[in-house]
């Protein structure tokens, strides 16, 4: 395996999780990075199986090593969905090597999945950060951000489209009861207008009834005035 071209092309730093290693020059790819190290921890020693820490890499069924130790710096390398690095186990040397898998850049993190059941014991209660993770993240706050905009503005089309044939129902109601209304005014002059011929039909019918009155009037008058003279004489 190529070694890197210095003793330590890393350094401890700042990551989104707490702290990181991080390269300080180009790795290339199928370079060993750093070991992972630590006492060796046997499962059929009752106090070694007591231990319990979030270090622990486990090589065989056997041997497993406790990482929790400060010297050992690639306890510091962080979980990654899709990493730049990988852990080469050599299980009868009982010896991990962390090694790059791709090219790292200067600045970059180094990273390495920790496997399946890390991920469900500690990461998943949590929610994974890494970079691969959070764009997922991300891309689903931009899509939900997108579905909720597109059923503001399908809501906001319905409401306008409910609106407008509102209005329609308004317009259409106020014109058929403006049309009512010229219909019921037009009967009412006609009424009006009948009542005035009915009016004027029943005045002209007095008078003609008051001019033969007074005809029959004038006739009895005259008759008893010649009645009067004809006792005269």
């Amino acid at each position: 395996m190529p070694a890197s071209t210095s003793a330590k092309p890393y350094r401890i730093g700042r990551s989104k999780t707490g702290l990181g290693l991080f390269a300080t020059q180009p790795i290339k790819k199928g370079v060993k990075i750093v070991q992972y190290f630590g006492p060796l921890l046997d499962s059929k020693n009752e106090k070694h199986d007591a231990i319990e820490n979030k270090y622990l890499f486990q090589i065989s069924k056997r041997w497993t090593v406790d990482g929790s130790i400060r010297k050992n710096i690639a306890r510091y390398i962080n979980h990654a969905c899709k990493p730049n690095a990988e852990s080469d186990v050599n299980a009868a040397k009982k010896k991990i090597i962390i090694r790059s898998i791709k090219k790292i850049e200067p600045g970059e993190e180094i990273n390495y999945d920790y496997g399946t059941e890390y991920f469900k014991e500690y990461l998943k209660p949590i929610g994974c950060k890494c970079d691969s993770c959070e764009k997922k993240r991300k891309k689903k706050r931009a899509e939900a951000r997108a579905e909720k905009l597109k059923a503001k503005e399908k809501a906001e089309r319905k409401a306008l489209k409910k609106e407008e044939k509102a209005k329609a129902k308004r317009a259409k109601d106020k014109a058929k009861k403006a049309k009512s209304s010229g219909k019921a005014a037009s009967g009412k002059a006609k009424t009006t207008k009948a009542a005035a011929k009915k009016t004027s039909a029943t005045t002209k019918a007095k008078s003609v009834k008051a001019k033969s009155a007074n005809s029959r009037s004038a006739k009895a008058s005259k008759a008893k005035a010649g009645k009067v003279k004809s006792k005269a004489a």
